[in-house]
């Protein structure tokens, strides 16, 4: 071995390669060492000091932060670390709410496995836990203060991966937190639900809204029909969490497992997904004729969704107007499947399981609750299911595999690959390039827009037409595309966007992992699963071919569009109250209130704030208009907008604001002044 390129550590030689710190290297000699704020995914922050090694000449650094030199002697697990390390963690539970039996992360949470790796048994520091109130405002996480470590695992990514930014550290020294925007609640910022920020936390500080309660008492009603829903991602999974490896396919024992739970029926997402590909296709095909709205984005997702309607609304109708296939299924189950099995709508319970803690929120969305009911009634998250295989005392390993029920349980290898990154886009190419070409491929993979990278493009030449595809995952590269799409340097005739790293298959609600390989063996396992299906594209399944047949009429169609379309709009990113920044705050003071939304603010409102500010001042009306900012007017396209009175403005200038206050606060001389 070449010594210009070694590191001893712990008294054997490791070679450089591409390691870019200590720790990654430390990782490679198969030495686990202990850490909270190190992500492999997010930017080095180096807080938590449980890295700490002995470097022989340079005395104890911390490993995470700490380039590689040849020559290095490291040492990882000296009297002196191994002290360290214990007092870091008992200064850590001093401060962290003691009901680890409890907690959701109880057998997941790094603390509590550290805790037992370094053989704490007694804590010699005084509790310091301070008792703060859950925040269960949001419908798909929960927020535990009293168990944050302030790794900062979720605020970076939050910030770096997904581009939000909705959580961030807070005050000083022990008064730190992580908190939303404001201190609001979690779902009055602009909380896109992905749950990141939950699959990284290393303690139980931020969780999956569990709806399993609910569930239970849904199952246990004599008068309800309970029946479930399983997307595609959950089959490589869930069995991780009894031991199984990641990518292993259980559907049979899901299936199994919810029958024996009580479910009255058991379907597949699958089959509706298939059927989004039929529609999402028709629509892509319609948008190309007429040279409207491309590119098309997917809409399947609920995150990225959410992430449009909030900072580029001017994209709100690129987006496919196809529900995702979590909400076509329940669109079906409420209209179809009450009919055949004769059960009224509000005695119909559909409950979706799924990879991903979005899928909660979007569930909740007014767009998709009729006549007082929701078309989906409650998403479990993998997790939960697990939790509820358990509780229920089943082994999943040893149950006998059964079958989904029909027709919904019938899928193509086109629907399962919805769980990965470029799974959609792949099965709408096994569809458009038959339905433009009038001609059977036989090949059906389209490995061109497979990988791994956060962006990936191809362009692909179907009967003398060349079309460009792009299949991002992460939000953060989301908007790295849309801005190159908005500033002319990117063209595209469809994207697909997830908003979780790697696709669903990575989705917050997944079995908690470390490991970053095991993404890449649950993407195997269903690429593995569409190959072993006798079926692989959408317009193969005989299910939906009836279904259109008998029930939907053509593909596209007027009552395809009332069951299986939605609509999107413009959304605030945050909700209620704003701030007050000038003016007098009695009952008779005028109000006048400017939309600071990012979309606004790039219109120039904070200039048209100062610049209001400054008239006000400049003729003394301090004591008889009040100036405030808020976060939005779902008007995005049309700001600045800004509300004098009861008068909403679009587009306004400095003299249309002035003219309404002038009217507004009666006849008298006004100057108006600009403002640099």
């Amino acid at each position: 071995m070449d010594d210009s390129h070694v590191v001893i550590i712990d008294n054997k030689e490791i070679l450089i390669e591409q390691e870019q710190n200590l720790l990654e290297l430390v990782r490679k000699a198969q030495i686990d060492l202990p850490t909270f704020c190190y992500h492999s995914e997010l930017s080095v922050y180096g807080a938590c000091r449980l890295c700490m090694v002995d470097v022989e000449g340079m005395g104890l650094v911390p490993a995470c932060s700490t380039p590689p030199l040849a020559g290095m002697k490291v040492h990882t697990n000296t009297e002196e670390t191994r002290k360290m390390r214990r007092i870091i963690v008992e200064l850590l539970l001093a401060n962290h709410s003691q009901n680890c039996p409890t907690c959701q992360k109880s057998t997941t949470c790094q603390l509590q496995t550290l805790a037992r790796r370094l053989g704490i048994t007694t804590i010699r520091f005084k509790n310091q836990n301070r008792d703060v109130p859950l925040d269960c405002s949001s419908p798909s996480l929960v927020r535990d203060q009293n168990k944050c470590v302030l790794c900062g695992d979720c605020v970076r990514i939050c910030s770096e991966v997904q581009s939000v930014g909705a959580i961030d550290f807070a005050y000083r020294g022990m008064h730190t937190v992580v908190t939303p925007s404001f201190g609001k609640d979690l779902d009055k910022v602009e909380c896109v639900n992905c749950g990141q920020c939950a699959r990284v936390c290393p303690t139980g500080a931020l969780t999956p809204k569990s709806e399993v309660d609910e569930v239970w008492k849904a199952l246990h009603d004599p008068d309800k029909t309970v029946i479930a829903e399983v997307a595609p991602a959950v089959r490589v999974a869930i069995g991780e969490m009894f031991g199984l490896e990641p990518g292993v396919t259980t559907t049979g024992q899901i299936v199994a497992a919810l029958k024996a739970i009580g479910f009255d029926k058991v379907f597949d997402t699958s089959f509706t997904a298939d059927l989004t590909v039929l529609e999402e296709s028709t629509e892509f095909i319609g948008r190309i004729e007429k040279n409207e709205h491309i590119p098309q984005f997917t809409s399947c997702c609920p995150a990225w969704v959410k992430f449009v309607e909030q900072y580029y609304p001017e994209f709100v109708s690129h987006l496919s107007s196809c529900k995702s296939p979590q909400q076509m299924f329940g669109a079906l189950a409420k209209d179809i499947l009450t009919g055949s099995l004769k059960v009224k709508r509000e005695d119909m319970v559909v409950v979706s399981i799924m990879p991903c803690t979005a899928k909660k929120f979007e569930a909740k969305r007014d767009e998709f609750t009729h006549d007082g009911t929701p078309d989906v009634d409650h998403v479990l998250t993998t997790q939960e299911l697990g939790r509820m295989i358990e509780e229920a005392g089943l082994h999943f390993k040893e149950l006998s595999p059964e079958s989904f029920h029909l027709p919904f349980g019938f899928k193509t290898g086109a629907g399962v690959i919805f769980g990965n990154s470029g799974g959609v886009s792949e099965a709408v190419l096994r569809y458009v390039t038959e339905r433009l070409t009038g001609e059977r491929r036989e090949n059906y993979e389209y490995k061109s827009v497979r990988g791994e990278s956060g962006i990936r493009e191809t362009l692909l030449n179907v009967k003398g037409k060349e079309f460009s595809l792009a299949v991002v995952s992460g939000l953060g590269n989301a908007r790295t595309l849309l801005e190159k799409i908005k500033s002319g340097e990117s063209r595209y005739d469809l994207v697909e966007v997830m908003a979780c790293p790697g696709g669903c298959i990575g989705g917050a609600g997944q079995p908690i992992s470390r490991d970053p390989a095991v993404k890449q063996k649950r993407t195997k396992g269903i690429f593995e699963n569409d190959r072993m299906l006798e079926l692989h594209k959408s317009q193969q399944n005989p299910y939906v071919i009836e279904l259109y047949k008998d029930t939907l009429g053509e593909i596209g169609g007027h009552k395809a569009h009332e069951l299986l379309h939605t609509g999107y709009k413009n959304r605030k990113r945050m909700v209620d109250g704003g701030m007050t920044l000038s003016g007098f705050n009695g009952e008779s003071a005028l109000e006048v209130n400017v939309c600071f939304g990012t979309s606004c603010f790039l219109r120039g409102s904070q200039k048209l704030f100062h610049d209001i500010l400054g008239h006000i001042r400049m003729n003394n009306l301090d004591d008889m208009v009040t100036v405030s900012a808020s976060f939005c007017y779902e008007k995005c396209d049309k700001g600045p907008t800004i509300r004098i009175g009861d008068t909403v403005i679009e587009g306004c200038t400095i003299e249309a604001a002035v003219e309404a206050i002038e009217r507004q606060t009666g006849p008298f001389k006004r100057e108006v002044t600009h403002h640099a």
